[in-house]
C-alpha cells in the first residue's frame, strides 16, 4: 500500500494515496508543500511547484482515471484530474485521491497545503 498524504484548500481537506514509484517517493520527500491551486483545461486543477522532480517514472499512465494526481513533465506542475483525460508520455502518475473527486470540483484559485500523514 502507498503512502498517504493530506491535501487541503478552500475549506476542503482530503487524502490521497501515492503510488509506489520513484517519482512519488521523490514527491513525498518534498512535503510539506504550500502552493497555489487553480482550474485548468476544464478537467483538472494544477499547482506549480518551485522545483521539478528529477526522478520521473514516465508515462503514459495506465488506466487514466478521474482522481489521478500526476506531474506534467514539461512544466513540472501537479495535475489533479477531476474528469477524464488522455495520458501521454508527459504525464507521470504520483497517486490517486481517496474518496472521490468532489473536492476538486470547487472552482477558483486557492492556497494549497500538501503534507505527509
Amino acid at each position: 500500500m502507498g503512502r498517504k498524504i493530506r491535501i487541503a484548500f478552500a475549506d476542503e481537506s482530503f487524502t490521497a494515496t501515492l503510488d509506489d514509484n520513484a517519482s512519488a517517493r521523490e514527491f513525498a520527500a518534498m512535503l510539506p508543500l504550500d502552493l497555489s491551486i487553480e482550474d485548468f483545461g476544464g478537467n483538472e486543477k494544477i499547482a506549480h511547484m518551485s522545483r521539478k522532480l528529477q526522478t520521473l517514472a514516465r508515462g503514459p499512465v495506465s488506466d487514466p482515471t478521474p482522481g489521478d494526481l500526476c506531474i506534467y513533465v514539461p512544466w513540472g506542475n501537479l495535475a489533479f484530474f477531476h474528469d477524464s483525460y488522455e495520458s501521454t508520455r508527459d504525464l507521470v502518475r504520483l497517486g490517486r485521491l481517496d474518496g472521490g473527486i468532489a473536492p476538486m470540483l470547487v472552482r477558483g484559485e486557492f492556497p494549497l497545503r500538501i503534507e505527509a500523514l
